[in-house]
């Protein structure tokens, strides 16, 4: 579903990116690894279109993208829950949802019953604002809200960042059953290792902005992944 060639990222003058190549598959969990400053969220960016990459190549579904917007590229299908969530404070539940609608042809302006199937939660708040949402309420919203793009590839910054940990089973549980439905890529940046290593399939770990590892996850133990992240 995606591939990454030699991608190469600056900010400025500074590169934070080295030569990436990667790729991701329909039905498969991909877990970018690394410690802090490392590159991951730059690399989500990356292909998000949220930041222009300086060099490589991106293709999806085997089509290239060349350097299209980000606005293009969530119409192509990629689908991006950044850091943070950023959700719209002010805006309601379905408000928020509704702002996916932008990447969907007007007959296809309807919230799905199995949104609110993969999350109760936001069926129950549905005219609470945005704002008003615990962190782990929020974080659903915004899984939520990528999914009512139909995206081929989900792309999650650390979605267990500050979530109380049956708000973390949950996510975990949508995620397992996202990528069971083999409809598409996940790519997930993620520091929580337990949880990153039960359901992913296969295991990027970034140092200072290479990829230093990338293994199956049944070529790779819990240890050897906490000691690749470690060093």
């Amino acid at each position: 579903m995606l591939k990454i060639e030699h991608l190469d990222l600056h900010y400025g003058s500074s590169q934070i990116l080295y030569d990436i190549s990667l790729a991701a598959e329909a039905g498969q969990v991909s877990c970018i690894m690394g410690t802090n400053g490392v590159g991951k969220t730059s690399l989500l960016k990356a292909i998000s279109g949220a930041h222009h990459r300086s060099g490589g190549k991106i293709s999806l579904n085997g089509a290239p993208v060349g350097r299209a917007p980000s606005h293009a590229l969530a119409k192509l299908g990629i689908g991006y829950v950044p850091q943070g969530r950023d959700i719209f404070p002010l805006l309601t539940v379905r408000e928020n949802l509704e702002t996916g609608f932008a990447c969907l042809p007007r007959a296809e302006h309807v919230i799905p019953d199995h949104i609110y199937e993969l999350f109760p939660v936001l069926s129950e708040m549905h005219n609470r604002r945005g704002g008003d949402l615990s962190g782990g309420q929020q974080q659903q919203l915004a899984i939520a809200r990528a999914l009512i793009t139909k995206p081929k590839l989900l792309l999650l910054d650390e979605p267990t960042e500050g979530i109380q940990p049956n708000i973390i089973q949950q996510i975990g549980r949508v995620i397992a059953h996202l990528r069971d439905s083999g409809t598409m890529a996940i790519i997930l940046v993620e520091q929580f290792i337990d949880f990153a290593y039960e359901i992913g399939d296969q295991f990027i770990v970034l140092r200072q902005g290479r990829v230093t590892v990338a293994q199956p996850r049944a070529q790779f133990s819990k240890d050897q992944l906490v000691a690749a992240v470690s060093i």
